[in-house]
C-alpha cells in the first residue's frame, strides 16, 4: 500500500498563488508516475497535471497550461503543484494519485493510489 497526503490548499484571491504538496509513503515513490486531479462540486474529477517517475515528462490540462507547474523530488517522496494566476474556476478539491504504469497521466482509471484531497478556493 502507498499512502498519499496532500497539503497546501486554502483560500486565495484571484490572481494569487498556491503550492500544493503530496507526500508519499509505503512504496517506492520513484517507481510511480504522479498526477494531480481536481473535483469541483457537482462535477466529475478532472485531470490537471501529471509527471513521469523521473520528472522527465509532464503533461497539463489545457485549462491550466502556462499557469500551473508540476514537479517532484524523489529524495523527499513528494510531488508538487505550483499554481499561479489562480482563477475562481480553479476552485475544487485537489487530489494526487500514483500510477505505476504511467502510460497516460490523464487516464484516471489507471491510478493505483489516491490521497484524501485538499481544498482550494479562489475568490473573485
Amino acid at each position: 500500500q502507498m499512502q498519499l497526503v496532500e497539503s497546501g490548499g486554502g483560500l486565495v484571491q484571484a490572481g494569487g498563488s498556491l503550492r500544493l504538496s503530496c507526500a508519499a509513503s509505503g512504496h517506492t515513490f520513484s517507481s510511480y508516475a504522479m498526477g494531480w486531479f481536481r473535483q469541483a462540486p457537482g462535477k466529475e474529477r478532472e485531470f490537471v497535471a501529471g509527471i513521469s517517475w523521473n520528472g522527465g515528462s509532464t503533461d497539463y490540462a489545457d485549462s491550466v497550461k502556462g499557469r500551473f507547474t508540476v514537479s517532484r523530488d524523489n529524495a523527499k517522496n513528494t510531488v508538487y503543484l505550483q499554481m499561479n494566476s489562480l482563477k475562481p474556476e480553479d476552485t475544487a478539491v485537489y487530489y494526487c494519485g500514483a500510477d505505476l504504469a504511467g502510460a497516460d497521466f490523464s487516464y484516471y482509471p489507471s491510478y493505483d493510489y489516491w490521497g484524501q484531497g485538499t481544498q482550494v478556493t479562489v475568490s473573485s
